[in-house]
């Protein structure tokens, strides 16, 4: 029996610029063929692309329907299945794109977060054009921009701003996705109308610059260190780009693979240690940086995270998220890093979970998914549910360890990665602290963030104030959803900690009498009394709630 050749998923910006270059037309152009053309597909067909990107939350199914107690969509968050989860999916919508007649050559190319070229503008422009023209000129609606709802999809889980059946997140058939500094809040008629004003604000030009600027903004997030308030020292990144560096210094894969179980690594972790940074940490803070989350000027170095009240784009959310295209392009970049952190480790063909740790039972961050039940163990032999193989056969965790033996894809070396790891096998990642003269050794940990006041996902921002300077130290994003209020599961997960290294500061700024340590939520609307568009970060409740600590 012949080997099925292994075939290779490449960057979008290098297929971009092949097509601008015109080497290499054809690539762009079968991908923008195979992306048009599941879009079209009948939304009662499981081929559709309306059905597939269903999969990961809305239309909710199960008891997730009409139950806040449970999570409706297919996807893992919070958990030990994250990372496997989303590569199965990942294969899925492959296999579909290449199925479109003339494009079974297609492979779903990653989009690159932490490229020189990103980092510096932002989202390459092909997916983000309101048109693609062909080299023959025929144009086309560019598929990967957004998606236009085929069929209504109805949310029976959040409410409206007055406790009642509200359907936030319902869309009716027309409706296209959005992003930052777009919302795309449309479930009630005094949500549609908010949203006309507010999206009336930029044309599409407009908003892609608004977009991109923010997206570079995420990812080199400064810390400006000036220890004298005279002669100011290099910028230190804590940004997106930093801790998608720093999760390949994951010590296992249990820790490595989502928030929850590395939250509670570093919270019995030794005074001192520097925090570890889940592959799912700045996954999120990608969705947060495309979705919009309701932000000010954090700082007194006037960093932006999202400033612009009301911005509620699709990828904020996990009930929507996977409905616009530029999900998977960022879900084959975090599959990519996954893939870098085996190959980094060694753990190319088998990953090791711990028992019975944070992170591994079905109730754990969103509860049990369609056909799960609660209190149930996570293990590499875990459904993941709803792929099937060739024989009818639930996909596993363990079928999917190894991409070029089981499943015979691989990446082109891109950012963060290498040809050969062999010699920086279990070497850690470079350090983003280029330019402190730090080192103290100590973390800031926030704790008190409580996803029952906050409707949606949310950012905590931690400071530090030294020698009279107000110093951002970091962010974390938390994906979270509306409905929180009433849900059983969640109640029990309501909690969020986020932990800050203190190593780009010197140990004498750390414990000086003057140094003080701040927090702040930043999210939707802290308050169900509160309209969704007002701003967040001035809800003196929810920064009063909060609590900082040192180690």
């Amino acid at each position: 029996m012949a080997q099925v050749p292994i075939r290779t998923r490449r960057s979008i910006l290098e297929i971009q610029t092949s097509f601008e270059n015109k080497t290499d037309t054809k690539t762009l152009e079968d991908l923008m063929t195979a992306w048009a053309g599941i879009q079209a597909i009948a939304a009662s067909d499981p081929t559709s692309f309306f059905v597939l990107a269903g999969y990961h939350g809305e239309p909710f199914r199960g008891a997730g329907y009409g139950s806040s107690a449970w999570w409706g969509g297919w996807c893992n968050h919070g958990n030990v299945l994250f990372p496997t989860w989303h590569r199965m999916y990942l294969m899925k919508v492959e296999a579909a794109l290449q199925s479109i007649p003339g494009c079974e050559d297609v492979m779903l190319p990653y989009w690159d977060e932490t490229d020189e070229y990103t980092l510096t503008h932002g989202i390459p422009s092909c997916l983000t054009d309101e048109v693609f023209t062909y080299s023959n000129g025929k144009q086309i609606p560019n598929p990967l921009r957004a998606y236009t709802f085929q069929v209504n999809i109805t949310d029976n889980v959040s409410t409206d701003q007055e406790g009642g059946a509200g359907g936030l997140y319902s869309k009716n058939a027309g409706y296209s996705t959005v992003r930052y500094p777009y919302s795309g809040l449309v479930g009630t008629s005094a949500d549609r109308e908010a949203t006309l004003v507010h999206n009336a604000q930029w044309n599409q030009s407009e908003a892609t610059a608004v977009l991109n600027q923010n997206v570079v903004n995420w990812l080199n997030l400064p810390v400006v260190i000036q220890p004298d308030n005279v002669n100011p020292s290099p910028s230190i990144t804590v940004g997106i780009n930093s801790m998608f560096h720093s999760c390949l210094n994951a010590p296992n894969y249990t820790v490595f693979s989502n928030t929850t179980s590395a939250q509670n690594y570093n919270d019995c972790n030794v005074a001192g240690a520097v925090p570890v940074v889940p592959l799912e940490q700045p996954h999120n803070d990608i969705h947060v940086a495309l979705g919009g989350v309701d932000i000010t000027t954090v700082s007194a170095q006037n960093v932006d995270l999202s400033p612009i009240v009301g911005a509620n784009g699709d990828m904020g959310e996990n009930d929507t998220a996977s409905f616009d295209p530029i999900f998977y392009f960022h879900h084959a970049n975090v599959d990519r890093i996954f893939w870098v952190w085996q190959k980094k480790t060694g753990n190319l063909d088998a990953l090791d979970i711990i028992p019975q740790y944070p992170g591994t039972n079905s109730v754990d961050s969103q509860g049990p998914t369609p056909g799960v039940s609660g209190n149930v163990w996570l293990s590499m032999e875990s459904p993941l549910m709803p792929f099937m193989d060739a024989t009818g056969k639930v996909v596993v965790s363990n079928d999917v360890v190894n991409i070029e033996k089981q499943l015979n894809y691989t990446y082109t070396i891109g950012s963060l990665d290498r040809a050969d790891w062999s010699e920086v096998a279990g070497a850690p990642a470079q350090e983003m602290l280029d330019g402190s003269n730090g080192d103290s050794g100590q973390v800031l940990t926030v704790s008190g963030a409580n996803k029952a006041a906050i409707s949606g996902s949310f950012v905590i921002a931690g400071y530090a104030t030294v020698n009279g300077q107000k110093i951002l130290v970091g962010v974390q994003s938390v994906l979270s959803r509306n409905a929180i209020q009433g849900c059983a599961n969640c109640q029990t997960h309501l909690n969020v900690k986020a932990h800050f290294s203190l190593n780009h500061f010197a140990q004498s700024e750390v414990s000086a009498p003057g140094t003080i340590f701040s927090a702040e939520i930043i999210g939707h609307r802290p308050d169900p009394g509160v309209n969704r568009f007002a701003l967040a970060s001035t809800a003196a409740p929810l920064r009063k709630a909060l609590k900082v600590s040192v180690k």
